[in-house]
């Protein structure tokens, strides 16, 4: 049986701070994790977690398995 928060959909109204478009860039290319992220962006490790807290709230990001994430739809691009 499936729970209502299994998939909210994608926020439309979000939008992602200077930070968040540095993570979605990354995940543009693909999955990846904090520290992949960190590596590319050269934000802070927290600033890189915080991004990706509120990309998934949003329904942008998706949380496969601990530690990483994919890019499951980007509104800007539509």
């Amino acid at each position: 049986m499936s729970s209502p928060l299994d998939f909210i959909g994608v926020n439309e109204e979000y939008e992602p701070t200077d930070n968040d478009e540095q993570v979605l860039e990354v995940l543009a290319k693909g999955r990846a994790n904090p520290l992949y992220i960190h590596e590319q962006t050269g934000l802070r490790r927290q600033r890189v977690n915080d991004s990706l807290q509120r990309l998934t709230s949003a329904g942008w990001v998706r949380k496969l398995v601990r530690g990483l994430y994919e890019l499951v739809e980007d509104p800007r691009t539509e």
